[in-house]
């Protein structure tokens, strides 16, 4: 009887990193782990005022390291023997700045508590002054070098967070060698990389946010960085030239890691990837399905043939890059700033008197910090259901959704939310209405821009959180959408997918198409539009869009 081939898919999030151990002949979980970044749980090196959001590479490196051990302690040994492959997923853009041997600054004396000096989270957005100017500059050069992602930089990416801690902090000036993507710099760390040079860029983050673009020959010019600001110069000959999908190795695990894991040196690595993109291929996306995930944020994906895709640049999203999801198929991805956030942001506000149990003498502590987190836990799932009794009035509280600026379409981290249509009548579950609606709006106007620009959408696939979790968010969104929307079966798409590209790196599959339909495990909901809705809600989004063009101008 043969062995089974088995991998692991290392999904890295905003707040935790999660391991899987996928059996390759049938995609199924045999064990997982999680961890919870501790210095992130603490707040530490955030500051929210702003918009400063850090992590520090030594929660990644432990979280790394525990995930795998408890996974492969709970899979057992004949897993452990027959680990064929590892790929990597995280959030992106997360960049580092690094030394010439590829180490982060924030593992170095002297370095271990700046901020500057350790990874810029994807939802920093100090950088909103350098995106402005990377756009500036772009309109005066001969090339287009800002054509393959959507014609507006953000804040939220490479060049702009590098020229801000370039420029806030001279120490890290002196001592940044090169910058580096945090789905770039894991797999480098596990194959025991230490020449920066050698490392090998994920063309995922490097055509989406670092400007890389084969018709370009690569990264844009040195004299365009000098352009934006002269502290750039250099940069380019210090980062990358070439860039690799996440089907090719980026080597095997080295014999330090080989041993803190109790692995073999055998293990192929995967070149690195953004979680959004490897979980489309776990979620099973198909050609002109938008697949979004959705947690925090959402990031959209979307995948066609480059011959149908041609010479056209799709304005306003956030790259076109071809290999970035599927190797062969033409990437493209948009998304929302905030979307769980959003959510989670309401649920806060409400939950600002619970702190009030914690001085009442009327019970017992312990009993106050039980009914804090009773109320706390139950709040979202108490206002879906109120939400969903409400009538729905084309002159209800209407929402805009932008409480971390907006994404897609058109980049623009600088805008604010808003609520009106608000009255004495107005109550938490009429609020959280118009959240949701808001949130929906914002996924249909993405939807909206790939049809204005010759894109077709023709059905939406949901994974993540927001989609397994919330049948209420999932219909409006449907019911807005005016399609079908199918929930991926598997709880962790993200992670699902990096084992995939795991087996495909470590040559199980020839290729990542054959990896998914192998190891996919389908769908197990589906919300279809209420047709008697659709109407209204078309009203409600025009609504929806003259508002966020008011609140744009002024």
């Amino acid at each position: 009887m043969q062995t089974s081939s088995f991998v692991i898919g290392v999904d890295y999030g905003t707040d935790s990193v999660r391991s899987v151990i996928v059996d390759t002949a049938q995609g199924n979980e045999i064990a997982s782990s999680i961890y919870y970044y501790p210095r992130w749980r603490d707040g530490m090196y955030c500051d929210p005022s702003i918009n400063q959001f850090r992590q520090h590479p030594q929660d990644y490196i432990d979280g790394l390291e525990a995930t795998i051990k408890e996974a492969l302690n709970n899979a057992g040994q004949v897993a452990r023997q027959n680990i064929k492959g590892i790929a990597i997923d995280t959030t992106g853009s997360t960049p580092v700045a690094v030394d010439k041997a590829g180490t982060p600054l924030a593992l170095l004396p002297g370095f271990e508590n700046n901020p500057n000096a350790q990874f810029v989270l994807w939802k920093d957005h100090t950088a909103t002054a350098e995106a402005a100017e990377i756009n500036e500059v772009s309109k005066k050069f001969p090339v287009d070098y800002l054509k393959y992602v959507g014609g507006i930089y953000s804040s939220e990416w490479f060049w702009a967070k590098l020229l801000h801690i370039l420029r806030v902090d001279g120490e890290v000036r002196k001592a940044c060698h090169s910058w580096v993507e945090h789905c770039d710099w894991i797999p480098f760390l596990l194959t025991g990389g230490n020449d920066i040079q050698q490392m090998k860029r994920s063309v995922c983050s490097a055509g989406h946010k670092a400007l890389w673009s084969s018709a370009f020959g690569g990264l844009p010019p040195n004299d365009f960085f000098v352009a934006v600001d002269p502290v750039l110069d250099g940069f380019t000959s210090r980062l990358f030239k070439n860039a690799y999908t996440s089907d090719k190795s980026a080597g095997f695990l080295s014999s330090e890691w080989a041993g803190r894991l109790g692995l073999s040196t055998d293990v192929v690595i995967s070149v690195g990837a953004f979680d959004a993109h490897m979980g489309a291929v776990g979620g099973q996306i198909q050609p002109y399905h938008l697949s979004k995930v959705m947690g925090t944020s959402t990031c959209d994906m979307l995948v066609a043939p480059i011959e149908e895709i041609g010479d056209k640049s799709i304005r306003g999203i956030c790259g076109q890059v071809p290999g970035s999801v599927i190797p062969g198929m033409m990437g493209m991805e948009a998304g929302q700033s905030a979307f769980g956030d959003t959510y989670a942001w309401f649920k806060s506000l409400l939950s600002w008197p619970l702190q009030l149990l914690s001085s009442t003498s009327l019970v017992e502590p312990s009993v106050a910090e039980a009914l804090k987190k009773e109320i706390s836990d139950k709040i979202i799932s108490e206002l879906s259901i109120q939400a969903m009794r409400l009538p729905l009035g084309e002159d209800d509280e209407l929402a805009i959704d932008w409480l971390n600026g907006r994404r897609t379409p058109d980049a623009n981290q600088e805008l604010n939310a808003a609520l009106i249509n608000l009255n004495l009548g107005t109550g938490a579950p009429q609020v959280f209405k118009a959240l949701v609606e808001a949130t929906c709006f914002g996924a249909r106007a993405i939807a909206e821009r790939f049809v204005d620009e010759g894109v077709p959408v023709k059905g939406l696939i949901g994974l993540g959180g927001v989609a397994k979790k919330s049948p209420y968010i999932m219909q409006t969104m449907a019911d807005v959408m005016k399609m079908p929307i199918r929930i991926h079966k598997s709880d962790q798409t993200c992670a699902a997918g990096a084992a995939m590209f795991a087996a495909t790196a470590a040559g199980i599959f020839p290729s990542v198409e054959i990896a998914m339909e192998t190891m996919g495990q389908g769908f197990d909901a589906e919300y279809k539009p209420d047709k008697s809705k659709a109407k209204l809600y078309t009203r409600r989004y025009k609504q929806y869009i003259k508002l966020g063009k008011f609140i744009e101008k002024n």
